[in-house]
């Protein structure tokens, strides 16, 4: 299949976009010929509309290397363009940590997208300059940008990583803060013991979400906490739900993890 660079900025979309999709497939069979083409949309990125750009990006590994790293950088910063979306996200999955500061100053971009895309990258950079950032973004607006906030701060680990979520879960300033326990669960022993305690909090719904993470530890250690919530705190959070409810999934949730950890599959 040949490629040209006029089919990609052909006037008909689908030209376009089947020419794109060609040279993808062909730079994954190793086809250096498209791979030069696929990093020329990058460079030149201004020359070729959003889609095409971002759907040569979504398939940056098969074609992209540090070579890309100043064009990406400037596509990062050009508000103009609209395509800070996947580009983000190709310098993360890139290793572009030059990216970091302007990263850092869009998870306060006004698209939701671009917020969290920008909270993933960041994790895929392991950019512990970032925690401040990051722990703002535990308050965004939208829960997707609040779970990914705290899914890499969990990642990063840390003090201050650990502390922001710890602090965010006692807060107790969104509803169902799911993305909070599951996040806990993978902060460590210090974090754990601290859920613990928190089993015996006065607020059910600190409660709740307690054995939730716990629950999502998959360890053993922690059955008897859980069973003893399950069977005795009838007690209902502000959303309606009971703690001895939340403790069941959580058992259950703690039994499955086990058990695939167990067989070698996968986390959940």
């Amino acid at each position: 299949m040949l490629v040209t660079r006029s089919q990609l900025t052909h006037r008909d979309r689908e030209v376009r976009v089947e020419a794109v999709q060609g040279l993808v497939t062909l730079a994954g069979y190793g086809d250096d010929e498209a791979r030069e083409l696929l990093r020329e949309i990058v460079t030149d990125y201004r020359d070729f509309d959003v889609e095409i750009y971002s759907r040569a990006l979504n398939r940056v590994e098969v074609f992209g290397d540090q070579r890309l790293a100043e064009p990406l950088l400037a596509a990062l910063g050009d508000t103009d363009h609209g395509c800070q979306l996947h580009t983000a996200e190709a310098c993360g999955r890139l290793g572009v940590r030059a990216a970091e500061p302007l990263l850092v100053a869009l998870v306060e971009h006004p698209q939701v997208l671009v917020r969290e895309s920008a909270c993933y990258a960041l994790g895929d950079l392991e950019a512990t300059t970032a925690v401040c950032a990051l722990a703002r973004s535990l308050d965004d607006e939208s829960e997707y940008v609040r779970a990914a906030a705290g899914e890499v701060l969990a990642d990063l680990g840390g003090a201050d990583a650990i502390e922001a979520l710890w602090s965010a879960f006692r807060a107790r300033r969104y509803r169902r803060p799911h993305y909070l326990a599951q996040a806990l669960a993978r902060c460590g022993p210090d974090i754990h013991d601290r859920l613990v305690e928190a089993t015996a909090h006065d607020d059910p719904e600190i409660r709740f979400w307690a054995a939730t993470a716990l629950g999502a530890t998959g360890e053993e250690r922690f059955e008897p906490v859980l069973a003893r919530l399950a069977a005795d705190d009838h007690a209902t959070t502000p959303t309606g739900a009971h703690v001895s409810t939340g403790a069941k999934k959580a058992l259950r949730s703690s039994r499955r993890r086990r058990e695939r950890r167990d067989s070698g599959q996968p986390a959940l």
